[in-house]
Protein backbone atom coordinates (compact mmCIF):
# COMPACT_ATOMS: atom_id res chain seq x y z
CA UNK A 1 0.00 0.00 0.00
CA UNK A 2 1.48 3.35 -1.03
CA UNK A 3 1.21 6.60 0.94
CA UNK A 4 -1.81 7.85 -1.01
CA UNK A 5 -3.75 4.62 -0.46
CA UNK A 6 -2.78 4.46 3.22
CA UNK A 7 -3.90 8.01 4.04
CA UNK A 8 -6.99 7.87 1.81
CA UNK A 9 -8.13 4.93 3.90
CA UNK A 10 -7.57 7.01 7.04
CA UNK A 11 -9.24 10.16 5.71
CA UNK A 12 -12.08 8.47 3.83
CA UNK A 13 -14.42 8.74 6.82
CA UNK A 14 -16.77 11.64 7.39
CA UNK A 15 -15.29 12.77 10.70
CA UNK A 16 -12.00 14.66 10.88
CA UNK A 17 -9.61 12.03 12.24
CA UNK A 18 -7.34 14.52 14.03
CA UNK A 19 -9.97 17.20 14.58
CA UNK A 20 -10.27 20.70 13.14
CA UNK A 21 -8.10 22.63 15.61
CA UNK A 22 -4.51 23.60 14.85
CA UNK A 23 -1.76 21.64 16.61
CA UNK A 24 -1.16 23.50 19.87
CA UNK A 25 2.65 23.55 19.54
CA UNK A 26 2.50 25.05 16.05
CA UNK A 27 -0.03 27.56 17.34
CA UNK A 28 2.34 28.57 20.14
CA UNK A 29 5.17 29.55 17.76
CA UNK A 30 3.46 30.80 14.59
CA UNK A 31 3.66 34.40 15.81
CA UNK A 32 7.37 34.21 14.84
CA UNK A 33 6.58 33.66 11.15
CA UNK A 34 7.25 36.55 8.71
CA UNK A 35 3.92 38.02 7.65
CA UNK A 36 4.88 38.63 4.02
CA UNK A 37 6.16 35.11 3.30
CA UNK A 38 4.26 31.98 2.34
CA UNK A 39 3.79 29.13 4.83
CA UNK A 40 4.03 25.48 3.75
CA UNK A 41 2.13 22.84 5.75
CA UNK A 42 3.66 19.42 5.07
CA UNK A 43 1.79 16.15 5.54
CA UNK A 44 -1.22 18.40 6.11
CA UNK A 45 -3.93 15.77 5.84
CA UNK A 46 -7.38 17.21 6.51
CA UNK A 47 -6.18 20.79 6.83
CA UNK A 48 -6.40 21.83 10.47
CA UNK A 49 -3.03 23.63 10.61
CA UNK A 50 -3.31 25.20 7.15
CA UNK A 51 -6.78 26.63 7.71
CA UNK A 52 -5.89 28.18 11.06
CA UNK A 53 -2.75 29.80 9.65
CA UNK A 54 -4.71 31.14 6.69
CA UNK A 55 -7.24 32.63 9.12
CA UNK A 56 -4.34 34.49 10.75
CA UNK A 57 -3.61 36.09 7.38
CA UNK A 58 -0.78 33.93 6.09
CA UNK A 59 -0.63 32.78 2.47
CA UNK A 60 -0.67 29.01 2.90
CA UNK A 61 0.24 26.02 0.75
CA UNK A 62 -0.61 22.48 1.87
CA UNK A 63 1.35 19.42 0.73
CA UNK A 64 -0.01 15.90 1.19
CA UNK A 65 -0.24 12.61 -0.69
CA UNK A 66 -3.96 12.09 0.03
CA UNK A 67 -6.49 13.51 -2.41
CA UNK A 68 -9.29 12.60 0.02
CA UNK A 69 -7.48 14.62 2.66
CA UNK A 70 -7.60 17.61 0.31
CA UNK A 71 -11.36 17.20 -0.19
CA UNK A 72 -11.81 17.62 3.57
CA UNK A 73 -9.17 20.38 3.75
CA UNK A 74 -10.98 22.39 1.08
CA UNK A 75 -14.34 21.84 2.79
CA UNK A 76 -12.88 23.15 6.04
CA UNK A 77 -11.26 26.09 4.23
CA UNK A 78 -14.60 26.98 2.64
CA UNK A 79 -16.31 26.84 6.06
CA UNK A 80 -13.72 29.28 7.40
CA UNK A 81 -13.74 31.47 4.26
CA UNK A 82 -10.04 31.03 3.44
CA UNK A 83 -8.15 29.69 0.43
CA UNK A 84 -5.32 27.15 0.57
CA UNK A 85 -3.05 26.20 -2.33
CA UNK A 86 -3.03 22.40 -2.71
CA UNK A 87 -0.07 20.24 -3.75
CA UNK A 88 -1.06 16.56 -3.88
CA UNK A 89 2.24 14.69 -3.91
CA UNK A 90 4.29 12.20 -1.97
CA UNK A 91 6.97 14.25 -0.21
CA UNK A 92 9.68 12.06 -1.78
CA UNK A 93 8.43 12.96 -5.28
CA UNK A 94 7.81 16.66 -4.64
CA UNK A 95 9.78 19.00 -6.89
CA UNK A 96 9.90 22.35 -5.12
CA UNK A 97 10.31 25.60 -7.06
CA UNK A 98 10.02 28.27 -4.39
CA UNK A 99 11.11 29.43 -0.93
CA UNK A 100 8.91 29.60 2.15
CA UNK A 101 9.03 31.85 5.19
CA UNK A 102 7.91 28.95 7.38
CA UNK A 103 7.33 25.21 7.03
CA UNK A 104 5.28 23.30 9.60
CA UNK A 105 4.36 19.67 10.18
CA UNK A 106 2.61 17.81 12.96
CA UNK A 107 2.95 14.03 13.24
CA UNK A 108 4.79 13.65 9.96
CA UNK A 109 5.71 9.97 9.53
CA UNK A 110 8.91 9.35 7.55
CA UNK A 111 11.05 6.21 7.59
CA UNK A 112 14.51 6.51 9.14
CA UNK A 113 16.19 5.82 5.79
CA UNK A 114 14.33 8.77 4.21
CA UNK A 115 14.48 11.34 7.02
CA UNK A 116 17.77 12.97 6.01
CA UNK A 117 16.85 13.39 2.35
CA UNK A 118 13.29 14.61 3.05
CA UNK A 119 14.29 17.10 5.73
CA UNK A 120 17.18 18.37 3.65
CA UNK A 121 14.68 19.17 0.90
CA UNK A 122 12.49 21.00 3.41
CA UNK A 123 15.43 22.88 4.92
CA UNK A 124 16.50 23.95 1.42
CA UNK A 125 12.94 25.15 0.72
CA UNK A 126 13.18 27.69 3.55
CA UNK A 127 13.92 31.31 2.80
CA UNK A 128 16.82 32.88 4.70
CA UNK A 129 15.78 33.26 8.35
CA UNK A 130 12.71 31.11 7.65
CA UNK A 131 11.34 28.77 10.33
CA UNK A 132 10.80 25.02 10.39
CA UNK A 133 8.44 23.81 13.12
CA UNK A 134 7.81 20.13 13.86
CA UNK A 135 5.93 18.16 16.46
CA UNK A 136 6.43 14.44 15.88
CA UNK A 137 6.17 11.23 17.86
CA UNK A 138 9.37 10.10 19.58
CA UNK A 139 10.55 6.51 19.47
CA UNK A 140 9.27 6.21 23.06
CA UNK A 141 5.72 6.67 21.71
CA UNK A 142 5.83 2.95 20.95
CA UNK A 143 4.95 2.53 24.67
CA UNK A 144 1.82 4.72 24.48
CA UNK A 145 -1.61 4.12 22.94
CA UNK A 146 -2.53 7.76 22.21
CA UNK A 147 -1.85 7.57 18.45
CA UNK A 148 0.89 7.29 15.89
CA UNK A 149 2.46 4.35 14.05
CA UNK A 150 3.49 1.18 15.83
CA UNK A 151 6.55 0.93 13.58
CA UNK A 152 9.52 2.41 15.45
CA UNK A 153 11.20 3.16 12.10
CA UNK A 154 8.56 5.88 11.55
CA UNK A 155 9.23 7.54 14.91
CA UNK A 156 11.94 10.05 15.86
CA UNK A 157 14.79 10.72 18.28
CA UNK A 158 16.43 14.00 19.25
CA UNK A 159 19.93 12.89 18.25
CA UNK A 160 18.82 11.93 14.74
CA UNK A 161 17.12 15.27 14.11
CA UNK A 162 20.08 17.20 15.50
CA UNK A 163 22.42 15.44 13.08
CA UNK A 164 20.23 16.30 10.08
CA UNK A 165 19.87 20.04 10.68
CA UNK A 166 23.45 21.29 10.71
CA UNK A 167 22.89 24.29 8.45
CA UNK A 168 20.28 26.02 10.60
CA UNK A 169 20.00 27.52 14.06
CA UNK A 170 18.12 25.14 16.35
CA UNK A 171 16.00 27.22 18.73
CA UNK A 172 14.08 24.34 20.32
CA UNK A 173 14.72 20.60 20.19
CA UNK A 174 13.27 18.55 23.03
CA UNK A 175 11.51 15.32 23.84
CA UNK A 176 8.59 15.74 26.20
CA UNK A 177 5.35 14.18 27.38
CA UNK A 178 2.15 15.91 26.35
CA UNK A 179 -1.58 15.26 26.57
CA UNK A 180 -3.13 14.97 23.13
CA UNK A 181 -6.72 15.94 22.35
CA UNK A 182 -6.83 15.96 18.54
CA UNK A 183 -9.93 14.24 17.20
CA UNK A 184 -10.32 10.49 17.64
CA UNK A 185 -6.86 9.82 16.19
CA UNK A 186 -4.77 11.45 18.93
CA UNK A 187 -6.06 11.07 22.48
CA UNK A 188 -4.14 10.76 25.73
CA UNK A 189 -0.58 11.01 27.02
CA UNK A 190 2.08 10.94 24.30
CA UNK A 191 5.85 11.15 23.94
CA UNK A 192 6.69 13.81 21.36
CA UNK A 193 9.67 15.70 19.98
CA UNK A 194 9.32 19.41 19.32
CA UNK A 195 11.63 21.25 16.96
CA UNK A 196 11.90 24.91 16.00
CA UNK A 197 14.78 25.98 13.79
CA UNK A 198 15.68 29.05 11.77
CA UNK A 199 17.55 28.93 8.46
CA UNK A 200 20.89 30.71 8.49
Amino acid sequence: MNQKEFWNKKFGREAYLYGKRINTFIQSVCNKFPENKEVLCVGEGEGRNAVHLAKLGFKVTALDSSDLGFVKLNTLAKEQNVKIKNICSDIKEWENTQKYGAIVASYFHIRDEDKKSVFTVLENALDKEGYLVLEVFSKNQINYSSGGPKDIDLLYDVKGLKEIFKNSIILTLEETLTLLDEGKGHQGEASVIRLVLQKK
